[in-house]
């Protein structure tokens, strides 16, 4: 937005709030406003109180500065901001951002907020099963509306980009932004007092600047597909899988576009043979389904299947757990530079069905059904373990468990997983002969279940409840829709509220 006029009361008490996440630089960002203020000819006072485990603890900060003559009696500055009375609001991340209007802040009256567009998780965005992310269009609608000036880019980026870290390129921000009443020199002396990373902060705070200065609209760019990775191996291994992507693309259109990255999934997951499997299962639902209504059933099965299919068990967790690429990722993320050592802890906390599905299919299921064995297995296992994947020993044994592909197919959980997996496709294609519509959101049921361990067992619990449910208002002419809605409420929550809600309603008239 374009600057308004300056607002008269900044020539009395500045009053500036910052709300950062726990790691992005708030204190060093407070430390850099108060000593600006001060080398400036300004009084300045800066308060923090520090959050609950929101994504490590979200800290408020408070400044306030007022010019001052030597000499002349010192003012007595406000502790902690109030509604309605913040000059400045810095937010170092977009969800900050929204808490800082609903906490009364951010006023169109005084406020220039100054935020960064992107986004840190909250932990209880990550606990919804389903998609919990908050809608960060909806918090820039109301800072358009809340604030006298917005000020709003991913100023954690241009920081990465720059070699520094999101407190600098917020200091640049603001400097930009022209709020306060000192010269660009005056922040960067700031930031060279501080005397650590000064490069790095200099180069994020001059490209936040030119942003904040000169606020630009950016058009959303169209996404581009990644190109898909080129096959390499053995000659026969190419051939089969050459032989098995003629399959897919010989398929309608809106099948085959899900049916490749289904067969890549089930091919990494197992081998070719599982991805003949694949397609033979497919091929099943295709043999059920109807071209004129746009192959909707076989899309979506080509997609759940192959969820099903590349289950989570113990192979698959190590086996993701030591890729190469995993590391990487690790490195670049934390941002470790070269030469410096990377201490990495894995936490597993394996339940007795976990070890018990290791087994052989006839021994795990005499153990699993065997409540000493099982007591047994969670007293040797299940002690929430903690093994350093950069050490060897370590390393090599989840390399080894992550091998055992081999061995999968003779498992008590394989022969679980293609047990249920048979028996929730017969199920969507049951209900074909009725209702194509309750089909489809059978098939897209399996959504709920993901994940290893307790995260699998929640999930398989609220899709038996669903089915349940369900099938108790199947021959509705509404069912697709009430199965629809159950899956919905099944996502809400982990304890299964929701759901529960859901299905009472449907028992008061089923």
């Amino acid at each position: 937005m374009g600057a308004r006029a300056a607002d008269p009361r900044l020539s009395g008490i500045i009053k500036l709030a910052i709300l950062a996440v726990g790691g992005q630089g708030g204190g060093v960002l407070t430390g850099w406003i108060e000593d600006l203020a001060r080398a400036n000819g300004y009084a300045a006072q800066a308060t923090s109180v520090a959050g609950v485990a929101q994504r490590t603890g979200a800290t408020v900060y408070y400044i306030e500065m007022a010019p001052h003559q030597e000499g002349e009696p010192y003012p007595i500055f406000s502790l902690m901001p109030a509604a309605g009375d913040v000059d400045i609001m810095i937010t170092a991340e977009m969800m900050e951002a929204g808490r800082s209007i609903i906490r009364g802040f951010v006023t169109p009256d005084r406020t220039t907020l100054i935020t960064s567009t992107h986004r840190a998780l909250a932990v209880s965005e990550k606990m919804v099963p389903g998609d919990g992310i908050a809608s960060s269009e909806e918090v820039m609608a109301a800072a358009e509306v809340a604030a006298r000036r917005v000020i709003a880019a991913d100023f954690d980026a241009l920081a990465i980009r720059n070699g520094s870290v999101i407190s600098a390129s917020l200091f640049g921000a603001l400097a930009g932004s022209g709020a306060l009443p000192f010269a660009r020199e005056a922040f960067e002396a700031a930031i060279r007092g501080g005397g650590k990373g000064v490069e790095g902060s200099l180069r994020a705070f001059g490209a936040a600047y030119e942003v904040a200065a000169n606020p630009v609209v950016e058009k959303p760019a169209a996404p581009v597909a990644a190109p898909l990775p080129k096959v390499q191996g053995p000659a026969r291994l190419v051939a089969e899988w050459e032989r098995l992507a003629a399959r897919v693309a010989a398929l309608p259109g809106p099948v085959a576009e899900m049916a490749l990255p289904g067969l890549r999934k089930v091919v990494e997951f197992q081998d070719l043979r599982y991805g003949t499997e694949y397609l033979d299962r497919l091929a099943q639902v295709m043999a059920r389904d109807q071209a004129a209504k746009g192959w909707v059933l076989s899309r979506e099965a080509a997609k759940y299947i192959a969820n099903a299919m590349a289950y989570d068990d113990i192979i698959r967790v190590a086996d993701l757990k030591t890729r190469a690429r995993r590391f990487d990722r690790i490195r670049k993320e934390m941002r470790v530079k070269d030469g410096t050592l990377l201490h990495l802890t894995e936490f597993f906390h394996p339940r007795a069905e976990e070890i018990a599905g290791m087994l052989p299919a006839r021994l795990g299921a005499r153990v699993e059904a065997d409540p000493k064995w099982r007591t047994r297995l969670d007293r040797w296992f299940n002690k929430g373990r903690r093994l350093r994947t950069d050490t060897l020993p370590a390393f090599v044994m989840l390399h080894v468990l992550g091998g055992m592909k081999f061995w999968r197919r003779r498992t008590l959980r394989h022969a679980q997983e293609q047990a249920h997996l048979e028996r929730w496709l017969q199920a969507a294609l049951a209900e074909l002969g009725r209702n194509y519509d309750l089909a489809v959101e059978v098939i897209r049921c399996r959504r709920l279940i993901k994940g290893y361990s307790d995260t699998h067992a929640r999930g398989l619990s609220k899709f038996d409840r669903v089915m349940a449910a369900t099938a108790r208002i199947a021959a509705r002419d509404d069912a697709a829709d009430w199965c629809r809605r159950l899956r919905e409420a099944a996502l809400k929550d982990e304890e299964g509220k929701a759901l529960e809600g859901a299905i009472k309603t449907i028992e008061s008239f089923a």
